[in-house]
């Protein structure tokens, strides 16, 4: 029986984070602690590796027409990827309820920033060290947390790049979702350890999950998307602050 909970919950959770870009986090790593007598360093690495199946199967989906744009996941990859491990080795040093109440604060801003409207001609003005800076806070905060992270990258691809929430959770879910996630759970594997025990069972859920999330977002409008952008990000900020 707990094994099917655990897909179902996984199932959901990657779903709607497909949909919305980002959250999977604040249902699945809480219920593993939940379910199972297990460290948070063991349930994060747990979780990270689960949802890079969410990954693959939103971007299969995503990206089934239209190729990502070179630069967009370069600039993502190069910058992003050594801040992940460093966010995974310091998260044996991080005091883990001040930084999640600090990140808590981080995402209520981005829901009140998701409320302003985008200025066109923020691509003209645009600073590459500010990019590279939010790209490595970013993927800091994957590392050590992995809690609302793709929300983070969703916002800064609409608002410095001036994408739509719909273009946006497709890159989040190929940046943040497969790579960010992969070489995360890679670094706290080495230095903790996977249950596998309930693997495979988050990972059937994740893969399916995020790929039936995936359609369910091409199909809608980017309003539709957007809102379940601001509701995800309301919640995240919520459970982290209290």
């Amino acid at each position: 029986m707990e094994y099917i909970l655990l897909f179902f919950i996984s199932f959901l959770s990657n779903l709607f984070s497909a949909f919305s870009g980002g959250g999977a986090g604040i249902i699945q790593l809480p219920a593993i602690l939940l379910l199972y007598q297990i460290s948070f360093p063991v349930a994060l690495a747990t979780h990270k590796i689960s949802t890079v199946l969410l990954g693959v199967g939103a971007s299969i989906k995503f990206f089934e027409k239209n190729k990502p744009d070179k630069r967009i996941l370069l600039e993502g990859l190069i910058v992003g990827l050594p801040a992940v491990i460093l966010g995974a080795f310091s998260i044996q040093f991080l005091a883990e309820d001040i930084a999640r109440k600090m990140l808590g604060m981080l995402i209520l801003g981005v829901f009140i920033l998701s409320l302003i409207k985008n200025n066109d001609n923020v691509n003209k003005n645009l600073n590459s060290t500010i990019v590279y800076l939010l790209l490595f806070f970013i993927g800091f905060l994957n590392g050590s947390l992995s809690a609302g992270t793709g929300l983070l990258y969703t916002i800064m691809l609409t608002k410095l790049y001036n994408m739509s929430f719909k273009q946006a959770v497709g890159y989040t879910l190929l940046v943040v979702g497969l790579f960010y996630n992969l070489l995360g759970a890679i670094v706290l594997y080495l230095i903790s350890t996977i249950d596998v025990t309930i693997l495979p069972v988050l990972l059937i859920g994740s893969l399916i999950g995020g790929y039936i999330g995936a359609m369910i977002a091409i199909s809608k409008s980017n309003l539709v998307i957007k809102t379940a952008y601001q509701v995800v990000t309301i919640i995240v900020a919520y459970k982290l602050l209290f």
